[in-house]
């Protein structure tokens, strides 16, 4: 087994730190991306009270082979009393920002949407002053799916670009980068004053010019926020690590990132896509935007 260098050696959280998360989300039956997927910050987050919500899973229809979360071709329906759930948590966690992801549902017509509407909404019943962030997969394309989950205004749309064009056949072989780069253009300009966020993962045989391709491909759709950080192989059936990028490579593409026009770009080994997500906050008090959309 390769062994890790020691910027990436983590303390393994301790139940007094992340008691309390662990057990709000086993009252309410809670699925976090945080443990489906194995983070490696989840001391951290859950000892600051803040967790990454995991909707319609925990299993995906898609096989993706670096991720850890269960693959299952015909998931279970969907459960309405989930929006109401992750609301209750978010209130009683009195999260300030909650990022709001879910497996991908290729199995549902709108891909799922509807049920990141509805957690939306039950978020902004409850707890109004808390901002949201929604990391949503793909939707195969449903371009007016897409539109619903715009039209109920989270503060942040996140969707991950995961790896470079040249690794997305062995990495991401269900998706398809042109398709990524579309739906955070279309995002742009449905509502251009909703945050656009991606992230990808290295250490998977790109290069430092296919990293910097991407940050310009993610820049020319407008993209306002950017997340970096080293993939992980979650077990021996997951890919392989190709190469562990060092803490001043990721300090390199924070900076290029900065110069090409990104708000923020979070780029460190440890980086995920809901790292510090919170932060945002700030981000929307220095760069403000006024929503222009209307209700019909």
């Amino acid at each position: 087994m390769t062994v890790k260098p020691d910027w990436l050696r983590v303390k393994a959280p301790q139940w007094e730190r992340v008691g309390n998360v662990k057990e709000i989300l086993r009252d309410l039956t809670l699925n976090t991306v945080c443990e489906e997927a194995s983070c490696p910050n989840i001391g951290e987050c859950f000892k600051a009270g803040t967790a990454t919500f995991l909707i319609m899973g925990p299993a995906c229809t898609r096989a993706c082979p670096y991720c850890d979360i269960d693959f299952e071709k015909k998931p279970k329906p969907l459960d309405p009393t989930e929006p109401a759930r992750l609301a209750e948590a978010v209130r009683r966690l009195k999260l300030n920002h909650v990022v709001i992801t879910s497996v991908n549902r290729d199995d549902l017509p709108d891909g799922g949407a509807s049920q990141f509407i509805r957690c939306v909404e039950a978020v902004r019943t409850i707890s109004p002053h808390t901002t949201i962030e929604v990391l949503i997969p793909d939707l195969c394309g449903h371009w007016e799916a897409l539109e619903l989950i715009l039209q109920a205004q989270p503060e942040v749309l996140n969707h991950n670009t995961e790896t470079v064009p040249r690794l997305y056949r062995r990495v991401r072989p269900q998706g398809n980068y042109e398709r990524t780069m579309e739906l955070l253009q279309r995002s742009r300009q449905i509502a251009p004053w909703i945050y656009t966020k991606s992230g990808i993962m290295v250490g998977l045989g790109e290069t430092d010019e296919e990293v910097r391709q991407v940050m310009r491909d993610l820049r020319a759709v407008d993209c306002d926020i950017l997340t970096i950080g080293q993939y992980l192989q979650p077990s021996q059936k997951h890919l392989k690590v190709d190469d562990f990028i060092t803490p001043e490579q990721f300090a390199a593409w924070k900076a290029f990132g900065e110069e090409l026009g990104f708000l923020q770009v979070v780029s460190s080994p440890l980086t995920r896509s809901s790292y510090h997500a919170e932060e945002v906050r700030g981000l929307m008090e220095r760069y403000p935007r006024q929503k222009l959309m209307t209700n019909d």
